[in-house]
């Protein structure tokens, strides 16, 4: 496995900035945001479709540095009824992949989108319980009638380009769950799995290791990002896990997002990872940072030592003991 960074963090750098800034942090792999929530700070899509010079270019001053991209991320939401919003999600993912293809990039990310609860409503519908059932029949009608025509066909065209789809599992949308994503590949395309974030998991009472294997049994995991929660339990009792607070109330809040190591110990880092490598899983580890109490450096630098301590980078030994 190697070490990276979704670089939206460091949105305010220039491009050669960033990458040398990865580079002196000792990572391997950059994750760059190419549209939607992340936005694209650091690539200009139409100019790099356009011009193969430019691609050149631009995976030159990647490589020179000794780094990879390990995905384009676009997450937003496609199925929105927000008609442009959705256009705007959708443009990009399509973007994104092509992208992807001429440029050798392994992944593209994003979110499987939230539907409204009818035709004709006008803000997404996030059902979460079974009754009263027409919370059921809402959620039956989002995944016949959006979610699975929508990703079935985006399937498909990603088979096409040779490019895997990472849908973050998270609250909001209606992949959130191991459970969601296998139900949703199962009816739709291989190509699409998941963009695995254990801070996602914590707070829904999802263990990331169990998820892993889950997961990794069925070869869905195809991007990680490594983030961390803190779960503060008198707020819990308080404000449950679906706590709506703003994420600065940090007093407050049931649970909030860490720096890796600040949630949860180094020796479940390690549990993670290991059951990463033991799942089949050898591609990046992607430092995604959204720390309400640190700072963007300190909180990275944080991350990239813990993460350093635990990775595991190697091929495995032949078992000459066995």
């Amino acid at each position: 496995m190697k070490l990276g960074v979704f670089t939206v963090l460091f949105s305010d750098q220039s491009f050669e900035e960033m990458l040398d800034h990865a580079k002196a942090s000792g990572l391997k792999a950059v994750e760059i945001g190419t549209g939607g929530y992340p936005g694209n700070a650091h690539c200009n899509v139409d100019e790099l479709l356009e011009s193969e010079a430019k691609r050149e270019e631009y995976l030159g001053k990647v490589q020179e540095r000794g780094l990879t991209i390990s995905a384009f991320s676009c997450h937003g939401n496609p199925i929105s009824p927000d008609q442009t919003f959705a256009q705007e999600s959708h443009d990009a993912f399509v973007k994104s992949v092509k992208l992807a293809n001429l440029m050798g990039v392994p992944v593209v990310n994003t979110f499987s989108g939230t539907p409204g609860g009818h035709e004709n409503d006008t803000a997404p519908n996030w059902p979460v319980t079974p009754w009263p059932p027409e919370y059921s029949d809402v959620l039956e009608w989002q995944w016949n009638e959006k979610l699975i025509p929508y990703w079935k066909e985006q399937g498909e065209f990603a088979e096409e380009y040779g490019v895997k789809i990472g849908l973050e599992l998270h609250a909001g949308f209606l992949v959130h769950t191991p459970y969601t994503m296998l139900k949703l590949r199962e009816a739709t395309s291989d190509s699409i799995g998941a963009n695995l974030d254990p801070s996602h998991l914590w707070w829904q009472g999802i263990e990331p290791v169990a998820a892993i294997k889950i997961l990794g049994k069925e070869n869905a995991i195809h991007h990680f990002h490594a983030k961390d929660t803190y779960i503060d339990q008198d707020n819990v009792n308080m404000y449950g896990l679906t706590d709506m607070q703003n994420y600065a109330n940090v007093q407050t809040r049931a649970w909030s997002f860490r720096s890796v190591g600040y949630g949860h110990g180094i020796q479940e880092w390690s549990n993670i990872i290991s059951a990463l490598r033991t799942y089949g899983y050898d591609h990046v580890v992607s430092i995604e940072h959204e720390d309400p109490i640190m700072s963007i450096n300190e909180g990275f630098n944080q991350a990239v030592k813990n993460l350093k301590a635990v990775l595991i980078e190697e091929p495995a030994a032949e078992m000459w003991w066995a």
